[in-house]
């Protein structure tokens, strides 16, 4: 009689909570995902991580506060849900993909786990990919100024604006991530300003009152920004890339990410109280309150351990505040 295989064994393995929660990591695009034995479809999803898409999805809805013009009606849900397509899954997905194409030396040394340095997938499919994406998002962009009245196309621009931004952010000749204040706040930007003025153009006029919040806010993503640098230390300082860790040392560059966070959430709260927004100026410092307390519990001493602890606990608070600052500049009219 023929043995057959022991099924137990495997079964018990791929149902293991280790199992589980690589694939979870996977589909979400996360550190320690595991890309073994999966389909094409998993691969290419994990290059898109969504996990990152959420703070721009978030920016979007920030925008339509601000502009004061959002109803809850089903056309301002259906236009506000398909900007967050454009700005979450299209260009998020393209700028995180296009990232890791030209960052797949440095992973190879940081993160060799991801799909592109695993092999997981051919180079000509992720070219392929990012330009579906990119072109989807324009394309996107368009539709959503058409669909908002717009005599000039306000989002196209931005669109193509925030691309070509994520492009020198990743790319040579300029790769602005080699320069760490540059490119950390350019990601910054990118996270916060960019997506709050497209959902305020959907809704609203964009001013140069808006804009220029929403830059200075900025520079509190921009030590958001650094956080993610303190993975990289060892592989940035191999191939000369000046992140703020490589440049000032990790102790030093931690305190400069918690005071970037600290002190521009709290020049956003003064700015409130001066425009006698003084409740939600209140609010938005006692979110500010439970970002420094994670700080000293984790970032601060040890930060190569704790970022990823540290951005879980912490930046639910800053998500909040910026929503809180958003319908702060709503109800003021601004």
């Amino acid at each position: 009689m023929t043995d057959s295989p022991d099924l137990t064994t495997d079964t018990q393995e791929s149902g293991s909570p280790e199992n589980r929660s690589a694939k979870t990591r996977q589909l979400l695009g996360m550190k320690g995902a595991d890309v073994k034995g999966s389909s094409i479809w998993k691969i290419r999803l994990q290059l898109m991580k969504p996990i990152t898409w959420i703070p721009l999805m978030w920016g979007i809805l920030c925008g339509a506060a601000s502009s004061g013009n959002y109803h809850w009606v089903l056309e301002d849900v259906l236009k506000s849900a398909t900007c967050m397509l454009l700005a979450g899954p299209l260009l998020t997905g393209y700028t995180q993909i296009l990232n890791d194409y030209y960052d797949r030396e440095i992973d190879a040394i940081n993160e060799p786990y991801r799909p592109i340095p695993s092999g997981a997938i051919p180079l000509g499919q992720v070219i392929i990919q990012i330009w579906v994406l990119l072109l989807s998002g324009v394309g996107l962009a368009y539709v959503l100024d058409r669909w908002a009245g717009h005599e000039f196309p306000t989002i196209t621009v931005l669109a193509v604006v925030g691309s070509f931004l994520s492009y020198i952010y990743s790319a040579p000749p300029l790769k602005l991530k080699q320069n760490g204040w540059l490119g950390c706040y350019a990601l910054g930007a990118s996270y916060i300003a960019i997506p709050w003025w497209t959902g305020h153009a959907l809704f609203g006029d964009l001013n140069p009152t808006i804009i220029a919040l929403t830059l200075f806010y900025s520079f509190a993503g921009l030590g958001i920004a650094i956080v993610n640098d303190f993975k990289s230390v060892e592989g940035d300082r191999a191939l000369g890339l000046k992140s703020l860790p490589v440049t000032f040392g990790v102790p030093t560059a931690a305190w400069i990410c918690v005071l970037m966070i600290d002190v521009f959430q709290s020049g956003v709260a003064a700015y409130l109280m001066a425009i006698h927004q003084n409740l939600y100026a209140t609010l938005l410092i006692f979110l500010i309150i439970p970002q420094i307390t994670f700080q000293d519990m984790y970032f601060l001493r040890n930060p190569v351990e704790n970022d990823v602890k540290y951005q879980a606990s912490a930046q639910p608070f800053l998500v909040f505040g910026m929503l809180v600052t958003a319908l702060a500049l709503g109800h003021a009219a601004i």
